[in-house]
């Protein structure tokens, strides 16, 4: 696995959630905050997305796609809406809701959410703006623009094996949207890590095997440099030293695996990189404040089944 796979698997649960939306005339919906991401693609026809909290207005346009990967609150309207407070929940409308006679034109879009578990949120993630907005442009992000149309035929046809290809692709554009902000972005240090040579290449190898044997020394000779200059470049990246980070990695995979399934401790553990299930269960008591089993069982109670539509 790679690091943008790993942090994006390690938070996800269940499918994404989506539903298109056509609406004409002077329209305004509220969508409030989530725990997850939200995610809007542009069919056709243009809008404007206010963020809470006063943000500058968002203007979106036919094959734009926006990110909201905090699940922050946020309106979308007709550009000529008005009054934002009269907002209609998201959950309330019917497209017959928001069809008006006005001189707007038509504006289709596909609206979703992704579940998160933000209990152990990678900082990759955790470094996304508010607010991705990834605009149209012609011979601009292929990848991306390809799943939008993809999306846009499966919603349009309907064809067999439509319930598995549409998640599927929801899947895919996070992904995408993920990596597009990336190739885009002007701050934030993960993007910087994912260019720097040595600490990319240290990464990869906590990232592809996480439960070996690593050390400092071999962790240096795998990326190729001394073990003062891996350490100097990876923390001054990353944020932490290279162990650290490989002992906070294993135990969000521990999480996940103990979140996500019903596998014996003893192979968590194995997994993960821990020799015994009760060397396990003491890194995971000090890093959590409680027991891998009652991880699991209050995880088992919070996690809601969550499916496309």
């Amino acid at each position: 696995m790679d690091v943008v796979s790993d942090a994006i698997s390690a938070i996800r649960v269940g499918s994404p959630s989506s539903r298109r939306l056509r609406v004409s005339g002077g329209w305004c919906v509220r969508l409030a905050p989530y725990e997850g991401a939200g995610f809007h693609v542009v069919l056709s026809g243009s809008c404007l997305l206010l963020p809470d909290g006063g943000g500058d207005p968002v203007p979106l346009g036919a094959g734009d796609v926006v990110l909201l990967p905090h699940g922050a609150g946020h309106v979308l309207a007709d550009a000529a809406a008005g009054e934002v407070r009269r907002a209609v929940p998201f959950e309330d409308v019917r497209d017959t809701d928001v069809h008006r006679p006005g001189p707007g034109p038509e504006v289709e879009l596909l609206c979703g959410k992704y579940r998160l578990d933000r209990s152990r949120t990678h900082p990759l993630m955790a470094e996304l703006p508010q607010v991705v907005h990834l605009p149209h442009r012609v011979g601009d992000l292929p990848e991306l623009r390809a799943a939008v149309d993809l999306l846009a035929r499966e919603l349009d046809e309907r064809r067999p094996g439509s319930c598995l290809a549409l998640p599927s692709l929801l899947d895919l554009l996070l992904v995408y949207m993920v990596r597009a902000w990336m190739a885009r972005a002007r701050t934030g240090a993960w993007p910087a890590v994912l260019t720097d040579p040595v600490t990319t290449a240290a990464l990869r190898a906590l990232h592809s095997d996480p439960a070996a044997p690593w050390t400092a020394d071999r962790l240096a000779a795998e990326a190729g440099v001394s073990r003062a200059t891996l350490a100097r470049r990876f923390t001054s990246l990353v944020g932490r030293p290279p162990m650290a980070y490989l002992t906070w990695w294993r135990l969000t995979l521990a999480a996940t695996r103990l979140r996500d399934s019903d596998v014996p401790l003893a192979t968590v553990a194995r997994e993960s990189g821990y020799g015994s299930p009760y060397a396990l269960s003491h890194a995971f008591s000090r890093e959590f404040g409680t027991t891998p089993g009652r991880y699991r069982e209050r995880a088992r109670v919070v996690r809601p089944a969550v499916t496309a539509s």
